[in-house]
């Protein structure tokens, strides 16, 4: 990879990273579907105008809009909003990975190798210290357990690609922007019902600078940027080569949190959230691991 290029990898790394701590701040002032939905009206307008619609069925999009911006987003908002540190959660929606390999057995047919078999239950094994709740621990349940059906939506959006990757050559930036017009009406419709109009007028009225940063960080840097730059970089580069590259979101997340938000980790959250990482670098290198060895055993 060329240096130009790992410069813009480190780029979205570091942008997906602090992307968590702008979360919290756009939930200081906003509640998560209204936040949800202003998100996602700013990637969908004005790009529209200027990106070709992606050349796909719209049952597709109509499947990636519900399950990766309006799912995922919906329930990652609400955990953090209801006690998820963003910290902890740039690492356990990393379980995506692990819910993908699930998915994909169920819904592709794909068959479970070894090591995936051991990622998962390592990784398993983490989010299960994760999510023990201790006296001192910040994080809640709900916030956990909203952050792991986040992270479900997510996987099971994974399979969708798939499947929209098997139509032929799909321009990624197009779907992204496009399938952005999907799910700002069902996050005004859940903000209206759960959030209330008079929170909603609220909101808006009093809106302030730090919050008009952050919702116009999440549309243009952590979504438009981001994915149209590893849009560019999966074209160009091996899947193996980038795809690693998302270990370090989590690192950047749980740093970020602690240098500008002041979160703090118990010892039982350090050790989960080791394991997690040990299991995605199983599912990830595994297997180059594997064959490694067996050539040097031959």
């Amino acid at each position: 990879m060329q240096k130009k290029d790992w410069a813009l990898a480190l780029l979205v790394v570091l942008a997906w990273g602090i992307n968590f701590v702008v979360i919290k701040w756009g939930l200081d002032e906003l509640p998560p579907m209204l936040l949800g939905a202003l998100r996602f009206a700013l990637v969908a307008f004005p790009c529209v105008l200027f990106v070709r619609p992606p050349k796909l069925p719209l049952k597709w999009l109509l499947a990636y809009g519900v399950t990766i911006s309006f799912g995922q987003f919906a329930l990652l908002f609400s955990a953090m909003y209801v006690g998820m540190p963003a910290g902890l959660a740039s690492l356990v929606l990393q379980a995506q990975a692990l819910f993908t390999l699930i998915f994909a057995l169920f819904f592709l047919g794909e068959r479970l190798h070894l090591q995936q078999v051991i990622a998962l239950l390592i990784a398993a094994a983490g989010l299960i210290l994760l999510g023990y709740q201790s006296p001192s621990s910040a994080m809640t349940v709900m916030g956990f357990a909203l952050t792991i059906a986040a992270a479900a939506s997510w996987g099971l959006g994974n399979i969708v690609n798939r499947k929209i990757g098997l139509l032929g050559s799909v321009n990624l930036l197009s779907l992204v922007v496009w399938s952005a017009l999907i799910p700002p009406l069902p996050f005004l419709m859940l903000s209206y019902w759960l959030e209330g109009p008079e929170v909603i007028l609220s909101s808006l009225s009093n809106i302030g600078y730090q919050t008009i940063l952050a919702v116009l960080y999440l549309a243009a840097i952590a979504t438009i940027f981001g994915y149209s730059s590893w849009a560019y970089l999966l074209k160009h580069y091996p899947a193996s080569q980038v795809a690693p590259l998302t270990l370090m979101v989590p690192v950047v997340g749980l740093l970020s949190a602690w240098l500008l938000l002041g979160e703090t980790l118990s010892l039982l959250q350090t050790l989960g959230i080791a394991l997690v990482m040990a299991g995605l670098l199983v599912n990830v290198f595994g297997h180059k691991l594997t064959q490694w060895l067996l050539v040097k055993s031959a």
